[in-house]
């Protein structure tokens, strides 16, 4: 089972560091970044599900982070980071969107109960989703792989499996292209023009024998974006 993945923005390396180590002896994976920038490119790209935030960073604060997460990841969960007199910055972040916040200094222990509530109670991610059954076959994520029921296999490229997984995740939505671009590519969709999606999706099509003029699985809800069709074995 694929473990929880958390991006720790903190610029004290004590502070970081002493999380990192938490983290990972409890089990999650962790990346780090120390400053601004750097916290922000990987809040937006980093394959992470959830995201630890200190509010004063250098060259950008937190919040300018917290607000881009939320237009280009909108669920992914953001716990704050705060001193104990940001009692403004703390307030301003819960309006952004922040899902919770921890005032240091902090024990590891409270830190660790609220990462495991805020993970609970947030929208299911399509990390939880480890396969997906359809007509004529299964595709096996953790394998990255298509296998039919006359034996053949289909290999999956990564981005092929997380994009069909972001699909059986939400089986039965129609899910757009931005919202595709923003939480499989984790790209920033805003004024951007790329076929990028139509061409995986076309490519996903084939492995699963999708028949293109009239596709049963993957269908194309004109002008709107894509959803995975819902059937009896549809998660």
């Amino acid at each position: 089972m694929k473990r929880h993945g958390i991006l720790i923005v903190e610029d004290d390396e004590a502070v970081r560091q002493g999380l990192v180590d938490a983290l990972a002896y409890n089990g999650y994976r962790t990346f780090e970044a120390s400053g601004g920038s750097d916290g922000r490119d990987k809040a937006v790209r980093v394959d992470c599900d959830l995201i630890l935030l200190d509010l004063i960073l250098p060259g950008l604060d937190g919040l300018e982070i917290l607000k881009e997460v939320r237009e280009t990841r909108p669920a992914l969960p953001v716990i704050i980071l705060t001193a104990r007199g940001e009692e403004e910055e703390r307030v301003r972040g819960l309006k952004l969107g922040a899902d919770d916040y921890v005032v240091k200094p902090f024990s590891i222990k409270e830190l660790l109960a609220r990462v495991e509530a805020v993970l609970r109670r947030s929208p299911e991610r399509p990390s939880d989703v480890h396969s997906l059954t359809f007509a004529s076959g299964v595709a096996d994520f953790d394998r990255a792989e298509v296998r039919f029921e006359d034996g053949e296999r289909v290999e999956l490229s990564e981005r092929e499996a997380e994009l069909l997984r972001y699909f059986a995740a939400n089986c039965g939505r129609v899910i757009s292209r931005d919202e595709i671009l923003s939480r499989v590519w984790r790209m920033n969709p805003s004024g951007l023009y790329t076929r990028t999606v139509d061409m995986h999706v076309a490519r996903l099509r084939e492995k699963l024998r999708d028949d293109p003029p009239d596709p049963r699985v993957i269908v194309t809800v004109r002008g709107r974006g894509y959803m995975l069709a819902r059937t009896e074995e549809s998660p």
